[in-house]
């Protein structure tokens, strides 16, 4: 095999990795290419808009730049979820006036001033006295008086211009529908079919969304993808330990998060499921509205670059652009800035400190404790890289869980595995042959690390791996070994 170009081979310089979602601004492959150069890690498929074919093209793109550039890439589909909506009114809208009472009902005929229909027959029966209806995100606020199973009456508390087939939320009470729709279950079989590598479950309220979608996509051949679950509603908070169980990663979608709570209610929520996350030893990634003035101005407020900074203090695994890698003027810039905030705070001389100040115990087992070791032997010995040899990801998401200040250059023959751990804190990906004895992990190791630039001649090197070779779950050997430059003699991987 010839010699590798290491110059197209780009290490991000930063641990935190950045999302950015697809749309019709970033959909070519060349503003794809932009995007990725520009520091995006991982790309966001928003099934909630576009057809297939247009997914189908972007995904094919991306691939292509995993071939140009040689990095793992990955590929996150994101479901719609089921969508709650009035009816339609009389000459397309109403006024709902403030304190004024608003009904309702399963009427299917043209609402007015002061009704309408809802056209969802699981809601009658499950509203009470004093919960809340928030309509076309929260703009309008009503209160429950009465309800039964053919009307909810109510009074506006804050309201307002109503048109057609607003959405609906309902914070107060857990919604009797599943989390996947027919058309998310037509999107998920499509994400599977086209190689997706993480799929983003939507309006998730109980564990069980979760299990079901876990059986749907091993169904259909997806056992290696990985399912996030979105944390966008009130009734998932309330059961987050059993969702992160049930999870290979959390999304913290504040956007609904901050139509069915207060607006001061999410900053600490968002720190409570990113920690509870990072316990779990699970991907999390902070999504929405991050830099959100730069849909269409090329520079972001600073309130927006402290969220992002927040964010990364916090030790989110990855940040996320919706519209404005989307749909915005400026994608290009928004990642570049998005890379640039999350470099400047990981330079920063306090931020390990800020990052380790939540605790993760490892668990009771040889597998935890020896990543805890690495970060251990890391911040005592000037190491240059923890390589981590794995088949299925799981001993590369131990070694992260302990941030360590030194990068983890992650060895695996699975280029799945290699595409789901670019959503993971501090970790380079490299596709690489099995290995078979002690003496070739050791060689290759060190040939890998001094090829992608994790280390020269006379650094020190952690080799992490289970022995059997090729046995999931069997991490249970540590080495440090000291580069000497003759490795980079070899060139096959």
């Amino acid at each position: 095999m010839a010699k590798r170009d290491h110059t197209r081979i780009d290490p991000r310089g930063r641990k935190v990795k950045i999302l950015a979602t697809i749309g019709p601004a970033s959909r070519s492959p060349e503003m794809l290419r932009r995007l990725f150069k520009a520091g995006a890690d991982a790309f966001r498929v928003n099934m909630s808009h576009g057809d297939h074919a247009d997914h189908a093209q972007a995904i094919t793109a991306i691939r292509a730049l995993e071939k140009e550039f040689h990095r793992p890439i990955a590929i996150l589909a994101d479901l719609q979820g089921p969508k709650l909506r009035v009816g339609t009114f009389q000459g397309g809208k109403a006024i709902i006036k403030h304190s004024a009472h608003f009904t309702l009902d399963r009427d299917p005929a043209p609402g007015d001033d002061n009704r309408v229909c809802l056209p969802h027959p699981e809601l009658f029966g499950i509203m009470e006295r004093g919960q809340r209806l928030l309509i076309n995100d929260g703009k309008i606020r009503l209160r429950v008086k009465e309800a039964d199973e053919n009307r909810i009456f109510c009074t506006a508390e804050v309201g307002g211009v109503i048109s057609d087939r607003k959405g609906v939320n309902v914070p107060d009470a857990e919604v009797p529908i599943p989390a996947l729709t027919e058309k998310d279950r037509r999107d998920l079989a499509f994400a599977v079919e086209h190689g997706a590598d993480w799929i983003a479950l939507s309006f998730v309220q109980r564990p069980d969304d979760m299990a079901e979608a876990r059986k749907l996509v091993t169904a259909h051949g997806g056992k290696s993808v990985a399912l996030c679950a979105k944390i966008e509603k009130p009734m998932a908070v309330n059961r987050l330990a059993d969702i992160i169980d049930l999870s290979d990663g959390i999304m913290v979608a504040r956007g609904d998060l901050g139509v069915e709570l207060e607006p001061q209610e999410v900053p600490p929520l968002q720190k409570k499921i990113v920690n509870a996350s990072r316990r779990a030893g699970k991907p999390v990634i902070v999504a929405t509205q991050m830099l959100e003035s730069m849909i269409e101005s090329p520079i972001p407020t600073r309130a927006e670059v402290s969220d992002v900074a927040n964010a990364v203090y916090d030790g989110a695994d990855a940040v996320m652009l919706s519209a404005e890698s989307a749909a915005g003027e400026w994608p290009e810039e928004s990642v570049a800035m998005m890379h640039s905030i999350a470099r400047q705070v990981e330079s920063d001389e306090d931020y390990l400190k800020r990052v380790r100040f939540l605790e993760t115990p490892p668990d009771a087992t040889t597998s935890d404790a020896l990543a805890h070791s690495c970060m251990t032997i890391a911040d005592t010995v000037s190491i240059s890289a923890i390589t981590v040899f794995t088949d299925s990801g799981s001993t590369a998401r131990r070694v992260a869980r302990e941030r360590p200040d030194t990068p983890v250059l992650v060895l695996t023959p699975s280029i799945r595995t290699a595409r789901r751990v670019a959503l993971l804190w501090g970790t380079h990906a490299v596709t690489t042959k099995d290995i078979g004895s002690f003496e070739e992990m050791i060689a290759k190791g060190k040939r890998m690390a001094l090829r992608h630039g994790f280390g020269k001649a006379g650094s020190k090197q952690i080799v992490l791996a289970g022995v059997p070779f090729g046995t999931p779950g069997s991490t249970n050997l540590l080495h440090v070994v000291t580069l000497t430059g003759a490795e980079l003699d070899k060139h096959e991987e």
